[in-house]
């Protein structure tokens, strides 16, 4: 993949993104000293929102793997791109961590432990929902202040749902750099929740032209037959 300047331009729009939810989030959560669910939803929400408005138009503004993931599983984006996203995004969270324990001067204490059940369906409730309001923006096309409010909107209540059973995190990136990097839980519930989201979205209400326009677009894709 040779790398334009759109092309970085995109990768620097998903860590600079990622860097600014987390590192928003660590805020409210640890110096605040306001940890109730809602305000952590709202100050998220906001982010993804302000988020959207700068940096939609260059990369889209997925800012969370899960996100990426299932827009990969409905064919939105491609293989490559979706791994150079998904590490970005990564690697955005790390900083905002790095970069506010480098502000209060102290490592933060992590979220450690097994697999739990609860905690695994709530983050993939969570993540259900939130990736129903990206479905949406993606299959109505949204214009860009509507696409801001419905993904803050989204967020905020996909939080609301899963914080009733663990943190609330419902994204891969933000549970890194809030130290509660758990595979079988903060990484693989929010993954299945949004490839679920996305993939029921597009079978049951996307508009019609939309699933047409993706199988033709399906058979334009596919290499032509030498005639013989």
């Amino acid at each position: 993949m040779t790398l334009t300047r759109k092309k970085i331009a995109m990768i620097m729009a998903e860590f600079l993104g990622t860097a600014l939810l987390t590192l928003i989030v660590l805020g409210v959560m640890n110096k605040s000293g306001v940890q109730i669910p809602y305000f952590i939803g709202l100050a998220a929400a906001t982010a993804i929102a302000a988020a959207t408005l700068i940096f939609g138009g260059v990369s889209g503004a997925h800012l969370n793997p899960v996100v990426t993931i299932g827009l990969w599983s409905i064919r939105r984006v491609k293989t490559l791109p979706a791994i150079v996203y998904v590490a970005s995004q990564l690697l955005g969270a790390f900083a905002a961590y790095w970069l506010f324990t480098y502000f209060i001067g102290q490592e933060l204490s992590g979220i450690t432990g097994e697999f739990e059940g609860r905690i695994l369906v709530a983050e993939a409730a969570g993540a259900f929902v939130f990736s129903l309001g990206w479905a949406a923006v993606v299959y109505q096309r949204y214009e860009a202040g509507k696409a801001a409010a419905v993904l803050g909107l989204s967020f905020f209540l996909g939080i609301m749902v899963s914080a009733a059973g663990s943190g609330g995190l419902i994204n891969p990136a933000l549970a890194l750099g809030a130290q509660s990097w758990v595979w079988s839980t903060y990484v693989l519930g929010p993954v299945l929740g949004a490839i679920i989201g996305f993939n029921l979205y597009s079978l049951l209400f996307a508009p019609a032209n939309e699933l047409t326009a993706r199988a033709e677009s399906d058979v334009d894709d596919k290499p032509a037959k030498k005639k013989k």
